[in-house]
Parts: C-alpha cells; sequence; structure tokens
C-alpha cells in the first residue's frame, strides 16, 4: 500500500461548514476501514492534510471524490495529490 498526501484548499468557506459534519463522517468511515491515516484543517483554516493510505493515487482520487467536501460545489478551491514516503517512525 502506498500513502498519499492530499493538500486541499478551500473556496466557499460557508458551503464548507454546512458540509462539515457529514465530510467528517466519510473521514471517520475510511479511518475505520484503514484508507486513512490522519486528516485536519491547517490552523489558518484555509486548507486541510488529508492523508490516505491506498493502492495506488486512482484509488486515493477516487476516495476524494466522495468525499462530501468534492461533491459540494465550490467548497474545494485546489487539491494537490502527493505520494508519501514515510521515514520516521519506522513502518
Amino acid at each position: 500500500m502506498a500513502r498519499y498526501a492530499l493538500l486541499v484548499t478551500f473556496g466557499d468557506k460557508a458551503k464548507r461548514d454546512e458540509v462539515r459534519p457529514t465530510h467528517r463522517e466519510y473521514l471517520k468511515s475510511l479511518y475505520d476501514e484503514g484508507k486513512l491515516i490522519f486528516s485536519g484543517p491547517f490552523a489558518d483554516d484555509d486548507g486541510a492534510l488529508i492523508m490516505y493510505e491506498c493502492s495506488d493515487e486512482a484509488a486515493a482520487r477516487t476516495q476524494f471524490a466522495a468525499d462530501p467536501y468534492s461533491q459540494a460545489e465550490g467548497v474545494i478551491a485546489n487539491v494537490q495529490f502527493r505520494e508519501w514516503k514515510q521515514v520516521l517512525p519506522p513502518t
């Protein structure tokens, strides 16, 4: 399995706040399934970091496409997918 960091920038923050509860429920379901390592907003609340564990980037993109934030028009201004390799602590 590979790990993918998603760097998310928010657009419409009022819409984001409206969708946030279902977004967090979705992330909790991924976490419970072992598909999410961690997630959370940046301190300035302009974006977030989401770390998925997936077979490949296509799977990470599919997971994000199912996220309520992705499905709510205007919530996401930009998202960047980057494969991440853990060094410490050793896995």
